[in-house]
């Protein structure tokens, strides 16, 4: 019960405060002179009478909205009844800074509200003062502490001041700002005042020191207002690299110019493979000029080399200017091409680059691409590359893959067909195992020698069967009539050419269709060679023979003679060829 009781009075307090409190619109009115402005104090309930007192006004103003008796003042507000009291400046005098009073009458007694006006006086011309001193001339020499201090007097508000050199703020050290104030005829005024201090070089002569004053009366019609001193600095020649003047023409008279800077004026003195010219002077080919001054400390120096030769392009001219604060050396190349050589890429260089390296970059995406998809000039090729499991898997599906027929190969060398045997199908590598040894001829050596013409313009005999695939018939096994006589052809045939092609045939490494005559003579010959080879070897113990169907004519033969035995030749296609 007690809190309630407490909030309620809090809050009949606080209404009471608001009530019997005056609100002034503005704080602080900030004017120039002859600006027009309105004034307004406010209380939350109707007020009786409003009075405002003006600072600079002989008398006391009292406003109502009904009438107007004082000119240049009027009422500004609600009215009486919304409890408003204001008033309207027409024009603001330089008299009227200071507080403005306003006084509201309300249920017999008299509420009071303040008002700050500002009425800004602009400030006098701003001053440069040199608080470190030139010589009699006018002049700072090179390395000089520079001090300087400006000065805005009689401002209302207190003015701001910012140092330039050559309109660019200046990077210098600057003291903070001093406000002093005064009072002329009873109006308060402020003077403001900073300085500024460095060490002067060849570059800061001639260049223009600023003090800029910046204040609430600066309008587009009043700019700020500034002060102005000229840096006067005397300095040595100043360095600079190497010089070069192209373009002369040989056979001609060649006009060397170079600029120089020096504060004051500097003598001028050539040197030329140990001759000396100084200014003003000529020495045979060579004349040097006085020094022409082109403003700024800058001065152009002329050199004349009558009739110029290729020899001279290729000298170093030496040139020494001096004054009384020191001397600089320089150094002069002249050539008599048109333009220096470029250092760097001109534009049109740089984007032929760009471009080339983006062509580049294209095509060897469109390889990859093109690789990998299968496309264009890749399409129907596949690429693997072998790794060691791929090998290996090989390796293993050779070696446990059975062999047909005869345990034999093909071995294709400069001398012909080879047939090897099972005893010679295998090596012993490095593990101790047995794999299968295989060679293979190239195909792309030419072979056009052997044949005597082209291979492909060969006319086909059906006479004539090819060698190698009588050999390949009978070492394969296949259109064999028995086993028996499979193993002894294969044996016989791989003996045969094992011993070098002793039969006289010419070497080859492809099928040679033969005429059946010759080919017959050559059969024969193979089995007397075998047989030769059988009688030399180790006794064998005979294998078992298989019935054999003979036609009428050999069966004739042979109950006609018993010593005679003619070989029977499998048959074999007409047209193998491998």
């Amino acid at each position: 019960m007690s809190r309630i009781v407490f909030i309620c009075l809090a809050a009949i307090l606080t209404d009471a405060l608001t009530w019997a409190q005056v609100n002034v619109e503005p704080n602080t009115a900030l004017l120039n002179q002859g600006d027009r402005t309105e004034l307004l104090c406010r209380y939350g309930r109707a007020i009786n009478y409003c009075r405002i007192e003006i600072p600079g006004e002989p008398k006391v103003l009292n406003l109502s909205p009904e009438w107007s008796k004082t000119p240049g003042f009027a009422y500004f507000g609600g009215g009486l009844t919304a409890g408003h009291c204001g008033v309207s400046i027409e024009r603001v005098k330089a008299s009227n800074n200071g507080q403005v009073k306003c006084s509201l009458g309300v249920e017999g007694e008299e509420l009071e509200g303040v008002i700050d006006l500002v009425v800004a006086m602009r400030p006098e011309q701003p001053i440069i003062e040199l608080l470190s001193k030139p010589n009699r001339e006018g002049y700072f020499n090179e390395g000089t502490e520079f001090n300087a201090r400006c000065s805005v007097s009689k401002g209302r508000p207190p003015a701001n001041i910012t140092w330039y050199i050559d309109n660019m703020p200046a990077n210098k050290r600057t003291t903070p700002l001093e406000y002093l104030t005064t009072t002329d005829n009873n109006v308060e005024l402020t003077t403001t005042v900073g300085e500024i201090q460095w060490h002067l070089s060849a570059e800061d002569s001639n260049r223009k020191l600023v003090c800029r004053s910046h204040h609430q009366t600066d309008r587009e019609s009043l700019p700020p207002q500034e002060a102005a001193y000229i840096i006067n600095v005397r300095y040595a020649p100043v360095h600079q690299p190497d010089a070069a003047v192209y373009g002369l023409y040989l056979e001609h008279t060649a006009i060397v110019n170079i600029t120089i800077r020096a504060s004051p004026q500097p003598k001028i003195e050539w040197s030329i493979d140990g001759a000396v010219v100084g200014q003003g002077r000529t020495d045979g080919r060579y004349s040097a000029y006085e020094p022409q001054y082109l403003g700024n400390d800058e001065y152009n120096v002329t050199l004349a080399i009558a009739g110029l030769t290729l020899e001279d392009t290729t000298k170093i001219y030496n040139l020494r200017a001096s004054n009384e604060l020191g001397l600089t050396d320089y150094k002069v190349r002249i050539s008599s091409s048109s333009k220096p050589p470029s250092s760097s890429l001109d534009v049109a260089a740089i984007v032929g680059i760009v471009v080339a390296v983006a062509v580049l970059v294209l095509v060897v995406l469109l390889i990859v691409f093109a690789r990998a998809t299968g496309r264009w000039c890749f399409g129907g090729k596949s690429i693997k590359t072998p790794t060691n499991e791929t090998q290996n898997d090989k390796q293993i599906e050779l070696e446990t893959q059975p062999n047909h027929g005869q345990n034999v190969a093909l071995l294709e060398t400069p001398n012909g067909i080879t047939l090897l045997g099972a005893n010679k199908l295998r090596e012993a590598n490095g593990n101790g195992q047995d794999r299968l040894s295989v060679e293979r001829r190239h195909h792309d050596e030419d072979d056009s020698f052997e044949y005597g013409t082209d291979r492909e313009s060969s006319v086909y005999n059906p006479t004539t069967r090819p060698l190698k695939s009588i050999l390949m018939s009978q070492a394969a096994g296949r259109y064999s009539r028995n086993s028996i006589s499979e193993k002894e052809d294969g044996n016989e045939n791989a003996d045969l050419l094992q011993k070098g092609n002793q039969l006289g045939i010419p070497e080859s490494r492809f099928s040679r269709w033969l005429p059946k005559d010759q080919r017959e003579l050559i059969e024969k010959q193979a089995m007397l060679l075998s047989g030769r080879g059988k009688s030399m070897a180790p006794a064998t113990p005979p294998k078992p023979q298989r019935p054999q169907i003979a036609d009428a004519t050999n069966t004739a033969n042979l109950t006609n003679s018993t010593t005679t035995t003619t070989p029977t030749t499998p048959k074999l296609p007409q047209e193998t060829e491998i």
